[in-house]
């Protein structure tokens, strides 16, 4: 744009920032509480959420809230002793036993403002059993057959509640010992409205075992015995600008796609700008299928032809909506 002698009508600011949701001496976060001036901006565009889905239904997203994320320590430990001397008092059983009763844990049901025109606009675009039940769950009395009909696909079921689960474990310290010490990291993703220490209580009254602790583990690994009151943010106002010149733009790419408000289920930088009092809007062009999304996986992989094409979305995006008026 630069080198086309192209003129915005606002100016553009790029930040490039390392680490993903974190960076603690270049990210976001980093950079809004160090040099704020140079990113003080009206609204920020966040390529990190939001998308694309060419699969049936045929999407266009842009995120407009998200859930909070929050890790959690479950820990147990005792004195250990020899393994030929076993007895119930194991910490590595007290550990599985919570992951067990945590597997068969469903949070409830939930909707917010933006699931509900969500969920309303896939039920116009879905059809059959699966358009039914959408249309079933925004009913007053939500139905709670087709709530748990759609919770058995894993994206849905994302949005449609908070979700924990067990990502990491690690106990005892030799083949031939009992075992002193056992953890597992829990991870959260929690339906805005709830804060990370309201989880963690509920893990503790799930588990019901005098024999763990609970603790938040913070984004710089600390562990806390109180999680954070804070709560997820809530979504922005949309702008005419922004959403005029994505729908224009997203309709040359995709025509016949729907552009939808979405629910992150994931966590992005727009929760550092969004508190920061800069209104933030997930929007990407990669497009990525629902049943070969890998994030954070180490398989990882983005489309060659997904990858240019959101290079391109971008630009004509940007350029649609700071092209000067006439």
């Amino acid at each position: 744009m630069k080198k086309e002698g192209f003129v915005p009508n606002r100016d553009i600011i790029l930040a490039l920032t390392a680490d993903e949701e974190n960076g603690k001496s270049n990210g976001v976060d980093w950079l809004l509480k160090n040099h704020r001036e140079l990113i003080d901006a009206e609204f920020a565009l966040n390529p990190d959420s939001g998308g694309v889905r060419p699969d049936k239904p045929q999407i266009v997203g842009f995120e407009a809230t998200e859930k909070l994320y929050g890790d959690f320590q479950v820990l147990a430990t005792n004195p250990g002793g020899h393994s030929s001397l076993p007895t119930p008092n194991n910490a590595i059983y007290h550990v599985a036993n919570a992951l067990a009763a945590l597997q068969k844990w469903t949070f409830p049901f939930e909707l917010n403002a933006v699931t509900r025109e969500y969920f309303a606009q896939m039920a116009k675009i879905e059809t059959g059993q699966r358009a039914a039940d959408l249309r079933a769950i925004l009913a007053t009395a939500p139905d709670e057959k087709a709530v748990e009909r759609l919770s058995q696909d894993t994206h849905t079921n994302a949005v449609m509640r908070t979700t924990c689960v067990a990502t990491m474990l690690s106990g005892g310290h030799a083949p031939n010992a009992l075992p002193g010490r056992a953890e597992a990291n829990v991870n959260c993703r929690i339906f805005p409205g709830h804060s990370q220490e309201e989880i963690r209580l509920q893990l503790v009254k799930l588990f019901n075992d005098p024999q763990l602790t609970v603790r938040y583990r913070s984004d710089t690994g600390e562990l806390m015995d109180h999680g954070s009151d804070r709560k997820a943010m809530a979504p922005p106002p949309l702008r005419d600008d922004v959403m005029n010149s994505l729908r224009s733009v997203a309709a040359k790419f995709w025509p016949g796609f729907t552009v939808l408000p979405i629910m992150e289920a994931g966590a992005s930088d727009s929760i550092y700008t969004m508190n920061a009092g800069i209104p933030s809007y997930g929007i990407s062009g990669v497009a990525i299928e629902r049943a070969d999304d890998r994030a954070h996986g180490r398989d990882e992989r983005v489309k060659i032809d997904a990858y240019y094409t959101g290079v391109e979305f971008y630009y004509q995006f940007l350029k649609a909506l700071t092209t000067p008026a006439p």
